[in-house]
């Protein structure tokens, strides 16, 4: 199907927004190994983000200008959520991730990770929670601020993952300055590992290191917005972008060091050479790496029976060339890789719902819907 053909299509289910999920489009498309149809839920999003799933049934959808919208019976609500914390929309800053704590049935704790200001100029990447009672956020602390602050407009990272061991994972860009990413006083271009209320664990790589940042678990990354443990395993997997060409795919290891920028397998967008080397001795190679870029933002791995074709598969967004590229495995390693829905959209976050199916946002257009297997 032609790329305009398609988001006509999508767009025109834009005036079903009030239907029930379960109107789905009988449209199929097929992939090497499944038919599917696309389920459109809502459109119209503003920079969509990062998405939760509520036991009450309702969604939130962080949008990236700095509004937490609720997606409730079928329907995106208008307005946003009420007592955030102070969102710092700027460049690609402002609310980005939208995380349920793993026992949020009984604390009710919700994360965010959001761009922020701070002492002195500019501003960085911050965590924090909220209860939401409502369509207000209650109680709400910020957990965690980076430093140091920058008034640049790039690269803050932004996802946030929980490992059900009480420890929560984030990441933070390298801010647009690249070697910072190589700093152990910066929180620049790295994963970090906190406990679920912001307190560094003792045990961190460099806790006891007086000129190291407590906070960092690895680092060597240049811009990390797709993270997830692989399910059955305590594999952390990321993505992250390359300047122009190599973006990558990695598993993060305790107070491993990634590369950025001694290592890559980019080239400025001028075309100029960053570095000629794409490993070292002691630097982590990536399990994948793409160029040209696909610029990847959002990832899940496939589980449950509703694509038992995709089983084990890693989904990845891809803003470039605007498509989402599935990514086949074989223990960690990459035998086979497709393009899905090439030209629909920027893709920004996947994730699986509590019904097992695949849920995606884009961004122009701005879209919400299920992937339903045929």
């Amino acid at each position: 199907m032609r790329i305009l053909t398609l988001i006509a299509m999508l767009m025109c289910m834009a005036g079903c927004s009030g239907n029930s999920p379960e109107t789905i489009n009988h449209q199929l498309f097929d992939s090497e190994k499944l038919s599917f149809a696309v389920d459109t839920l809502a459109t119209g999003l503003e920079n969509p983000w990062g998405m939760a799933f509520l036991p009450d049934g309702r969604i939130l959808i962080a949008e990236r200008p700095g509004r937490l919208r609720i997606w409730e019976d079928g329907t995106l609500k208008e307005g946003g959520v009420a007592g955030l914390p102070e969102i710092w929309a700027r460049g690609k800053g402002g609310l980005l991730d939208v995380v349920l704590h793993p026992d949020y049935t009984n604390n009710q704790w919700i994360y965010l990770v959001h761009a922020a200001t701070g002492e002195g100029d500019g501003g960085s990447t911050a965590i924090s929670r909220g209860r939401l009672e409502g369509d207000e956020l209650l109680d709400v602390e910020t957990l965690f601020h980076g430093k140091p602050h920058t008034r640049a407009g790039q690269h803050f990272g932004s996802r946030l993952v929980f490992d059900g061991q009480g420890y929560m994972f984030s990441t933070i860009g390298d801010r647009g300055v690249m070697d910072t990413a190589q700093d152990l006083e910066s929180h620049n271009g790295t994963v970090l590992r906190l406990h679920d209320d912001g307190r560094v664990p003792e045990d961190n790589p460099f806790a006891g290191d007086p000129d190291a940042l407590p906070e960092i678990w690895s680092y060597g990354h240049r811009n990390i917005q797709g993270m997830q443990f692989r399910p059955g395993s305590d594999e952390l997997w990321t993505h992250e972008h390359g300047p122009k060409g190599g973006d990558e795919i990695n598993i993060i290891h305790r107070g491993g060091n990634y590369g950025w920028p001694e290592v890559t397998h980019g080239i400025n967008y001028d075309g100029t050479i960053i570095t000629p080397d794409t490993t070292k001795p002691g630097m982590i190679d990536p399990l994948l790496h793409w160029t040209p870029s696909i610029a990847p933002c959002g990832m899940t791995f496939v589980y449950g029976d509703r694509y038992p074709e995709w089983q084990g598969n890693l989904l990845v967004g891809a803003l470039a060339n605007q498509h989402i590229h599935r990514v086949e495995l074989r223990d960690t390693t990459v035998v086979h890789t497709e393009r899905i829905l090439e030209g629909m959209a920027r893709f920004r976050d996947i994730r699986h719902g509590p019904d097992g199916y695949l849920y995606v946002l884009t961004e122009e257009p701005g879209l919400f819907f299920r992937i339903i297997p045929q």
